[in-house]
């Protein structure tokens, strides 16, 4: 997995907080949900200081939803990071990730090839660098707003 430096880290981090109130913002979770965002937040390393943020303001958590395509780039981005942050690709990673995906307006089939490129990355010997840049490309040429 590469590394982040601390910059990027709290980026992927707004994101999982982010993808956190969405999902939070639902009545009802799936425990499986939950799992895979614990998941993700032990592997992010979250501080004393975001589980208290998360704590502190766990009934105000507002999903914020990215404005333009750079801003749902990053978002997407970020998934990526945290799908491959200890390089194994779960089926319920990418369900949590689809969900996120159609959320910030993607359509369904267009998420279902998207993440099926993520899954095989791995088989295929990429970086989450070149991950990121195939993602990019994607979005470009779907001409994702």
């Amino acid at each position: 997995m590469d590394q982040l430096n601390k910059e990027e880290l709290e980026s992927v981090k707004r994101s999982f907080f982010n993808l956190l109130a969405l999902f939070l913002g639902n009545k009802q979770v799936e425990s499986k949900y939950v799992g895979c965002l614990l998941k993700w937040s032990a592997q992010l390393n979250l501080t004393h200081d975001d589980l208290h943020h998360i704590e502190g303001n766990f009934d105000k958590l507002t999903y914020i939803e990215p404005e333009d395509k750079l801003s749902k780039m990053e978002a997407i981005y970020h998934l990526v990071h945290m799908i491959y942050i200890d390089n194994i690709v779960e089926d319920i990673e990418l369900e949590v990730a689809s969900i996120y995906a159609e959320k910030l307006g993607f359509n369904a089939s267009v998420v279902g090839e998207l993440f099926k490129a993520i899954a095989t990355a791995p088989y295929d010997g990429k970086t989450v660098r070149e991950v990121r840049k195939e993602v990019k490309e994607f979005l470009e040429f779907y001409n994702i707003e």
